[in-house]
C-alpha cells in the first residue's frame, strides 16, 4: 500500500504488478462490498453489483480478483465483460444493483490499469465512501465485516440495453443517412458498440483500430493521438470523425478540414442547441480550470455563464448537481448531459454531435468556424516517477516562485495551471495567453522549473 492516498481523481489507477495487483484488487473488492452494503436491506436478497472492463491484458485478472472479493463480501456479481465505462454507470443506475465497478485506466498506456466505482445512482462513488473503503483496507477502521458469500454471473447481454438507451432519445426523428463518419476506437472498449450505433442510425462508417487489443490500447491512436483520425477523415473525404479513449467515456471530434473539435467546442455547440429548445437552465455550462478563455468569453457574449471546477469529471458533476446545470464537461472530451445520461459518455456525446450537425443542415466545419477562436494554449506533461514527490509538489518554494513570476508577468493577458495528474505519473503544466509568443515563453520557463524539481 502506498503512503499517499490510494483513491485518486478517477478511482485507483497505476501500473499493474506495481501498485495494482490481484491481492490488492481482491481486498478492494471485499472492503468495497462490505461498505456498499452498509445501507442495503438484506431482506431484499443478495445485493448485486455490475463489473465491466476494457481490453487491457490485465483486466481479466483484476476482474476475477475483484469478483472474488465482492462475492466474499456477500454480493452477487454481474460481469458484463468488455464495455464502455458509461455502460457500467447506466446499468448501476437502471438495474437493482447497489453499485458498479469499471476496470480500466482510461487513456493510459497498456501496462496501466484502474478500478473505479459507481454508486447505485450511476455517479462515481463519493469521496466519503472512497475514504471509508481505504481506511478499512489500511486496517484503520473499526468497521466489522460480516462473513457471507455471493455468486458471480456472466451477463454480456446487458450491454445491448445500454446501446438501445443512448439511441432512444434520437430515434426515429434523427438519422445519419448520407453521412460518412470515421471512428477511431483505440483498440478498446468502444470497438463493439460504437460501429453498431452509427451504422444502425444510417451512417457510412469507417473504423480505425477496431479490435479489442490489450497490447495496443491507446497506443498512437484514440483521443490522445489524433493524427491517424485526421488523416483518415481527409483521405476518405468524410463529414466528420470521432476518437474515443480506451474506455470510451470521452470523445474528441475532427471536422472535414482536419481540425480538432475538443470538449470546449462540443460544450459550446451543444450548449447553443440546448438553449434554443429551452433545455439549458440559466444558460449555464460547467467546465474546469482547463477550459479555454476564448470559449469562456464567446459563451459570455452569447449571454451564457461558465463555472469552472478542478480538473476531473467528478468535480464537474458535483457542481452541476449543486447548481442544477444540464451541461458540463472537460476540454479533454468528458461531457455530461443529464438530459440523456448519468455519466460522461463518449459514444452518447458523439451521437448527439452528429445529430446536431444533421439537424443544422451545415457541416461541423462550418459550425466550428462560426463559433469562437481559442487563445493559444500549451499543455506539457513532465514525468515524475516518485509518487510522493509528484503529489507534494506544491510544498516546493522554487516552483511556487516560478508560477508567481509567470502570473504577475502575464496579468490579465494569460493564466497558468500546474497540477499533479491523478491518473498518470506526471505533473501537468498549462499556460494560456493572448499571444503564442507569450504562451511559449512562460511554458518553457515553467517546464524547466518542474524538470529541475523532478530530478
Amino acid at each position: 500500500m502506498p503512503k499517499s492516498r490510494l483513491f485518486g481523481t478517477d478511482g485507483i489507477r497505476g501500473k499493474v504488478g506495481d501498485l495494482l495487483t490481484a491481492p490488492l484488487a481482491m481486498q478492494v473488492g471485499f472492503w468495497a462490498g462490505q461498505i456498499l452494503q452498509t445501507d442495503y436491506d438484506a431482506a431484499l436478497g443478495k445485493g448485486k453489483i455490475i463489473i465491466g472492463q476494457d481490453s487491457r491484458n490485465s483486466s481479466d485478472m483484476l476482474a476475477m480478483a475483484l469478483s472474488a472479493g465482492l462475492t466474499a463480501a456477500g454480493l452477487e456479481v454481474w460481469n458484463v465483460g468488455l464495455c464502455p465505462t458509461p455502460t457500467v454507470a447506466y446499468l448501476a443506475h437502471t438495474s437493482e444493483a447497489i453499485g458498479g465497478v469499471m476496470i480500466s485506466a482510461s487513456h493510459n498506456p497498456p501496462e496501466d490499469n484502474g478500478i473505479k466505482f459507481f454508486g447505485a445512482n450511476g455517479s462515481k462513488l463519493s469521496t466519503e465512501l472512497q475514504s471509508r473503503i481505504e481506511l478499512a483496507l489500511r486496517g484503520e477502521s473499526d468497521f466489522i465485516p460480516t462473513l457471507q458469500w455471493g455468486r458471480s454471473y456472466h451477463r454480456p447481454e446487458l450491454v445491448s440495453s445500454y446501446l438501445e438507451a443512448i439511441q432512444r432519445p434520437l430515434l426515429p426523428n434523427v438519422h445519419f443517412n448520407g453521412m460518412k463518419v470515421v471512428l477511431d476506437l483505440a483498440w478498446g472498449s468502444a470497438t463493439q458498440v460504437a460501429p453498431i450505433a452509427f451504422t444502425q442510425m444510417g451512417a457510412e462508417v469507417i473504423c480505425l483500430h477496431n479490435r479489442a487489443d490489450g497490447d495496443r490500447i491507446n497506443v498512437n491512436c484514440g483521443s490522445t493521438h489524433l493524427e491517424p483520425l485526421k488523416a483518415a477523415v481527409i483521405n476518405h473525404r468524410a463529414d466528420l470523425g470521432f476518437a474515443f479513449d480506451g474506455d470510451a467515456d470521452r470523445v474528441l471530434a475532427i471536422d472535414s478540414q482536419g481540425r480538432v473539435v475538443d470538449g470546449d467546442y462540443i460544450l459550446y455547440l451543444w450548449g447553443q442547441a440546448l438553449r434554443q429548445v429551452h433545455q439549458l437552465p440559466d444558460n449555464l455550462i460547467v467546465s474546469t480550470v482547463m477550459a479555454n478563455l476564448g470559449f469562456e468569453r464567446a459563451w459570455q457574449q452569447q449571454g451564457g455563464s461558465l463555472i469552472r471546477t478542478d480538473v476531473g469529471d467528478q468535480y464537474v458533476h458535483a457542481e452541476m448537481v449543486r447548481r442544477g446545470a444540464k451541461l458540463g464537461g472537460e476540454q479533454s472530451g468528458h461531457i455530461l448531459c443529464p438530459h440523456y445520461g448519468v455519466s460522461g459518455d463518449g459514444l452518447l456525446t458523439a451521437l448527439h454531435i452528429a445529430a446536431l450537425v444533421q439537424q443544422a443542415g451545415i457541416s461541423l466545419a462550418e459550425l466550428v468556424s462560426h463559433s469562437f477562436q481559442t487563445y493559444p494554449q500549451i499543455l506539457r506533461n513532465i514525468r515524475v516517477e516518485d509518487r510522493e514527490r509528484r503529489l507534494n509538489w506544491q510544498e516546493n518554494d522554487l516552483l511556487q516562485q516560478a508560477i508567481a513570476q509567470a502570473e504577475i508577468a502575464m496579468g490579465d493577458q494569460g493564466r497558468v495551471l500546474v497540477r499533479a495528474s491523478g491518473t498518470e505519473p506526471v505533473i501537468r503544466v498549462m499556460v494560456e495567453a493572448a499571444s503564442a509568443e507569450l504562451t511559449q515563453h512562460w511554458t518553457d520557463n515553467l517546464v524547466l522549473a518542474v524538470e529541475q524539481y523532478a530530478r
